[in-house]
């Protein structure tokens, strides 16, 4: 007899029955009610396995452990917008949280952490995206400091159409204000952070289904540690990009775009507080969930809790809609069709 699995499935509120077979759900009648609440699975939209801080190597220990602790939050699906791996033919460890990865960061000249990312000139970023985009998403670096340049819109905008044309997607890591006008213009897939997002281009990101990943997890972090001998022009700019991006979430969400959940941080597996944070900026507390959880699994591609779909579940012992601390705390975690915990 297989696993089976019964509770009120989010976001329907419907009771469910599921048996799983090898790595898929499959609907039984319902025989009796089950306290449980299900989710499929939570998910990081923004998380770099396998290194703790920029410039690391890779470490392929690292990366199973960060993913394990991603796996025991009950965090079933990982983006990696951006990976360290070197080796982009890895194979998914059946035992770990499905990965969907970016290739190499792109980073044109003058733009991210020294030495890190893979280095290309502006004239060869359409070329490299399309090799990096082989694993179906690349990630382009499209500004850094606050008074550097972007990515120009024309060479943006080629590097979409380009990687669209092989049927991948483009995620573009900004936070100035021009950095994000110049990836929403060129219709990227993902904005990653938006600190300085001009709020007129939100019925744009919603129309071209461009989402939006704040990060809060990690600009708190760094909001809260800029020191006092910081540049001032830097220091302002960061703390203003941290409070513009309150608004600018609430804003996204009413003009229909598409918000997620990424932490772009360590410990892994704390995407519950991301979630919070998103509740904090103003998201309803379904759409915050969603942002980690079914609605990014279903931008990722990946199916609900639904027949036939991925044998990926999160079961609780209250509503999260109700209680979202309950998010901390899982009482059955199935992976892959394999029960967890």
């Amino acid at each position: 007899m297989g696993v089976r699995i019964a509770g009120t499935a989010l976001p329907t509120r419907e009771q469910v029955s599921f048996v799983v077979s090898g790595d898929r759900l499959r609907a039984e009648p319902s025989t009796q009610d089950s306290d449980w609440w299900l989710l499929p699975g939570l998910v990081d939209v923004h998380s770099h396995a396998g290194m703790e801080q920029p410039g690391d190597a890779y470490s392929h220990p690292l990366f199973r452990r960060h993913m394990l602790d991603h796996r025991a939050a009950g965090v079933l699906t990982v983006r990696s917008p951006g990976s360290p791996d070197p080796d982009r033919t890895r194979p998914d460890d059946p035992d770990l949280p499905r990965l969907v990865r970016a290739g190499a960061w792109l980073a044109t000249p003058g733009r991210f952490f020294p030495g890190y990312g893979r280095r290309v000139a502006e004239a060869d970023l359409v070329t490299a995206a399309v090799e990096e985009a082989a694993t179906g998403w690349c990630k382009v670096i499209g500004d850094w400091m606050p008074d550097d340049p972007p990515v120009p819109l024309d060479v943006l905008t080629d590097v979409v159409s380009a990687v669209h044309a092989i049927g991948a997607r483009v995620a573009v890591h900004c936070q100035t204000e021009e950095g994000c006008r110049n990836a929403v213009l060129a219709g990227a897939d993902s904005l990653e952070h938006g600190m300085h997002l001009d709020h007129s281009l939100l019925p744009q990101m919603a129309a071209q289904g461009t989402a939006l990943v704040p990060t809060f997890t990690t600009f708190a972090k760094i909001s809260a540690g800029i020191p006092d001998t910081a540049d001032p022009r830097l220091r302002d700019w960061l703390l203003t990009g941290w409070d513009h991006a309150f608004p600018t979430v609430r804003a996204a969400h009413e003009a229909g775009v598409t918000v997620l959940a990424g932490t772009d941080d360590k410990p892994c597996g704390e995407v519950a507080g991301e979630i919070a944070w998103l509740i904090k900026a103003g998201l309803p507390v379904e759409a915050a969930i969603g942002a980690g959880s079914w609605t990014a699994r279903e931008w990722l591609g990946l199916p609900g809790l639904v027949d036939g779909g991925l044998a990926d579940v999160v079961a609780y012992d209250a509503d999260p809609v109700q209680d979202p601390s309950v998010l901390t705390r899982p009482s059955r975690i199935i992976l892959r069709g394999k029960v967890i915990g």
